[in-house]
């Protein structure tokens, strides 16, 4: 459980700019256009590249690819399971019109529209993790390439 206690907090972080991003832009009336959803997926980014990061730094001896993936793995789904009771929360309790609001513009069922929204921002956020922590292994994982031309030479 140690070993998941420093990817959890930097999720909870993430989550909290994730929400802070999210009430910005309904400051602005924003948070309903879908382009600026985009920008999440660098917040997420941000956050499990920090985290494989500071893992590593924090355990160099330690380090591989199944503890930096499992460490970007647990930042991302935190981040995304607080962001998404968030925004359950938010748009059933604190703007009651918010799903109205984005139902106008996407599908014009309401009432079976509420539960497709809360599933899709989690497919979302659970892909883009998959997908970004993946991508952020690649440059944290150890090349046994150079190991291989410095065994040749010798």
């Amino acid at each position: 459980m140690k070993q998941f206690a420093q990817p959890i907090r930097f999720g909870i972080a993430t989550s909290g700019c994730l929400i802070a991003y999210f009430l910005i832009l309904s400051l602005f009336d924003l948070h309903t256009n879908i382009f600026f959803s985009l920008f999440n997926g660098v917040i997420t980014g941000f956050g499990i590249y920090e985290a494989i990061k500071y893992f590593k730094l924090k355990n160099p001896d330690s380090f591989n690819y199944g503890k930096g993936f499992t460490a970007g793995l647990v930042t991302g789904f935190v981040a995304t399971l607080v962001f998404t009771i968030f925004f359950a929360f938010y748009s059933t309790e604190i703007n009651l019109l918010f799903l109205e609001q984005l139902s106008t513009v996407w599908f014009k069922d309401y009432k079976s529209f509420e539960g497709i929204v809360f599933f899709t921002v989690a497919i979302m956020g659970f892909a883009s993790t998959l997908v970004l922590t993946l991508s952020f292994m690649q440059l944290f994982k150890t090349s046994r390439n150079l190991k291989r031309k410095l065994v040749k030479h010798s």
